[in-house]
């Protein structure tokens, strides 16, 4: 009788935005293969891996804290393999094992397919094992993008916040080259996938029961793919993953300013599949700190993206990015933040104080001159002025109904450990807006109507209609010029 290797058990803990909560998932779904299993606890696993995020150097330091936290555990089971990947990994690679010496991998977001054999290298005694794409002048262009292409997309539906909601990357990298940014060092070129590739994923993510898709890309509406004489836009792509059974909500992030092309805008309106909805990083209102951020465009160009979203799809929801406190920002070029910030009326903002990235321009070109204290106190101003927009933008949904995908029991629910099928439950609107409401768990990865009677900042507060939905409710007047959609 053949005895069954013992099981493997995996702990992944993840930090950053949605491109490295896919990257897990395609981890994870590699290392199953292998006979991985995943475990909540770190003191429980074989392999500990941390995917990391370098964007700022609060969120840098936090990790090289958790890690810290590990030094024990290792101390006392050297047995247990520590890893650290993504994209912290790619900009301080040594540096890793120099600030935290029982670290076994490190490995680049470019190089994930590789963790599968980098750890049977640690397993058979070949001690600290690294790998990590080129950078951007360390070598020819074609060997530097392949060194950050990721592996074939292997997918594992149990590592999705839902079962209902996935991402699909459709771009690798960046060419925007802002100041401020590490993002085209430790993830290489900007090179989009092909449309092949990108249509088998969404139709396996249909198989898998996924209703929504959001594409990902670092600059998601720069997207292009060159064959030949024929090239591929975002615009194209959308109308190919529209026509897949099962998906019946498809978004986009994050977008630049100055692709936001009016053919996008009108395949967006002209697909029903198509959420309404935008994120677009505005991240000054000045254009004096916006040309040392290298952004590429000005507040006249980005107000005429919004001029152009508006008169095309009227009832969209736009939400951006701000950083306060960039290099020799000064009171007048803040409020013109804040004055950007009233005007376009977000759905909702991230707002960040600005920390200095080795290895970025602005790290080398400008002084860090704004102090802390004055960064904290625009950050708390422009954030309580977005929030008093988001939450007035959000009631004028009262009175009306939005259809909701459920992604299944509210935060509040699970805290609440509910028994039963009756219990809060949550999901989001076309415009991607928060919505909960007292219903059952039956109701998940349905699309419903929901009343909403009531709202705040992030939240709107709804009941399931007693009433025969149409879809003609969404055909909602504009109010105060402002857009309002389901």
């Amino acid at each position: 009788m053949t005895e069954s290797k013992p099981t493997k058990r995996l702990y992944i803990e993840t930090a950053g935005c949605q491109m490295n909560i896919l990257d897990s998932e395609m981890v994870v779904a590699s290392l199953r293969r292998q006979g991985y299993e995943l475990t909540n606890s770190a003191e429980s696993a074989d392999t500990i891996l941390f995917n990391t995020c370098s964007v700022r150097e609060h969120t840098e330091e936090k990790t090289y804290n958790h890690i810290a936290l590990l030094r024990d555990l290792k101390r006392s089971h050297p047995e247990k393999i520590v890893g650290v990947m993504g994209c912290m990994a790619q900009k301080d690679q040594q540096l890793v094992f120099e600030r935290a010496p029982f670290v076994d991998l490190v490995v680049g977001p470019g190089q994930l397919h590789s963790i599968s054999g980098l750890l049977e290298k640690i397993n058979a005694g070949a001690g600290r094992q690294m790998a990590v794409s080129l950078g951007r002048r360390d070598g020819n262009q074609d060997d530097i993008r392949r060194s950050h292409e990721s592996f074939d997309p292997l997918r594992d539906p149990t590592m999705r916040p839902t079962p209902y909601q996935a991402y699909l990357r459709i771009q690798y990298g960046c060419d925007k080259f802002c100041t401020y940014c590490v993002v085209p060092m430790t993830r290489g070129p900007e090179q989009g996938r092909s449309p092949e590739q990108i249509y088998a994923e969404a139709r396996q993510l249909a198989d898998q029961g996924c209703k929504e898709i959001v594409l990902l890309g670092q600059t998601v509406n720069s997207y292009k793919y060159v064959e030949g004489s024929c090239v591929t836009r975002l615009a194209d792509l959308l109308e190919t993953i529209h026509e897949i059974d099962g998906i019946c909500r498809i978004k986009f992030v994050t977008n630049y300013p100055k692709d936001m092309s009016i053919e996008l805008l009108q395949t967006v309106r002209d697909l029903p599949k198509c959420s309404p909805y935008f994120h677009v990083p505005a991240q000054s209102g000045s254009d004096a700190v916006l040309a040392r951020m290298k952004r590429g465009y000005t507040v006249s160009d980005y107000m005429a993206m919004m001029e152009r979203i508006e008169s095309t799809i009227p009832q969209a929801a736009v939400a951006s990015d701000f950083i306060v406190g960039f290099c020799g920002e000064t009171d007048e070029d803040f409020q013109q933040t804040l004055d950007l910030a009233e005007r376009c009326r977000f759905k909702n903002s991230f707002i960040f104080k600005y920390s200095v990235r080795s290895g970025t321009k602005a790290a080398q070109l400008f002084p860090d001159d704004v102090p802390e204290h004055v960064k904290q106190h625009r950050n708390i101003e422009l954030l309580e002025l977005t929030n008093r927009i988001a939450e007035q933008e959000n009631s004028r949904f009262i009175g009306n109904k939005v259809e909701v995908l459920v992604e299944g029991p509210s935060k509040l629910s699970l805290r609440r450990d509910d028994i039963g099928p009756m219990r809060q439950m949550t999901g989001r609107s076309r415009c991607d807006r928060i919505v909960v409401w007292e219903g059952n768990e039956r109701q998940a990865g349905q699309l419903m109507p929901i009343s909403i009677h009531d709202s705040n900042v992030h939240t709107l507060f709804g009941s399931v209609p007693t009433q025969q939905f149409s879809r003609d409710v969404y055909a909602m007047p504009l109010v105060a010029n402002r857009r309002v959609d389901a």
